[in-house]
């Protein structure tokens, strides 16, 4: 937990974790630079590390305790820790990104695996967060986001697909089911230069042979098959954040 609000749960933290990796992990053509802002308990790290092709980990985390508690008490999830190819930088993410262009750090794909929308998550739910990770982002990049709840998020969530479509020129909106998490169907956008993840290019094989609980070239597919109260929150759909 932090500040009293369930963040994962060893016994579901699967569905959010793999959900969050894997749909643009295999999207992608080549990710071979990957940057994953927040994910303290490494869950993220953990699947994104799962990918032979990737050949760099960067992560920036601000609360340098939410790493060290769960390396102790949480082992399953925080497992990848010791990765060669992870960069762990303690710092804000929103600064981070922000400076990237200034440092010359291109990503291929960037996760932002946060907290919700309150205190110093705020500014990873804005429109200049948005645009500036689209500018770290090679000419491919893809940029993956928790975006909350579909039940109790609405204008939230309209807004994030919203903004990212300005940014990168297509969203994408896909759900997972995560029983801790208020209302258990929890949702993720996905910002996009160019590669569609209900394409014919998706790279399944990637993920043949990986020990995993949720995901899966099918759920991959359906998870963008939108209930009508879920479609209505695109940009452009009636009734949109209703």
């Amino acid at each position: 937990m932090l500040d009293d609000v369930i963040m994962t749960s060893e016994k579901d933290e699967f569905g959010y974790h793999e959900m969050i990796s894997h749909v643009a992990l295999c999207t992608h053509p080549a990710p071979r630079r990957v940057l994953i802002i927040g994910g303290g308990d490494g869950g993220t790290l953990r699947e994104v590390a799962r990918h032979r092709e990737v050949e760099e980990i960067h992560m920036v985390e601000i609360d340098e305790r939410v790493i060290e508690v769960s390396r102790r008490f949480l082992p399953s999830i925080a497992s990848a820790f010791d990765d060669p190819r992870l960069r762990l930088h303690v710092d804000d993410g929103i600064e981070y990104v922000r400076t990237a262009a200034e440092r010359g750090d291109r990503y291929d794909v960037i996760l932002c695996d946060s907290t919700d929308p309150v205190g110093p998550a705020v500014g990873l739910f804005s429109a200049d967060f948005y645009r500036n990770a689209a500018a770290a982002l090679g000419e491919e990049g893809l940029f993956a986001a928790q975006s909350e709840s579909p039940y109790y998020n609405r204008e939230l969530l309209s807004g994030i697909q919203r903004d990212l479509r300005e940014a990168f020129g297509r969203s994408y909106l896909y759900l997972s089911a995560v029983p801790t998490y208020p209302g258990g169907l929890w949702s993720f956008s996905l910002g996009s230069k160019g590669p569609d993840p209900l394409g014919p290019e998706v790279h399944f094989e990637r993920v043949e042979g990986m020990p995993l609980r949720f995901y899966s070239p099918e759920v991959h597919r359906a998870a963008f098959a939108l209930p009508p109260f879920v479609r209505e929150l695109l940009p452009g759909e009636a009734g949109s954040a209703r």
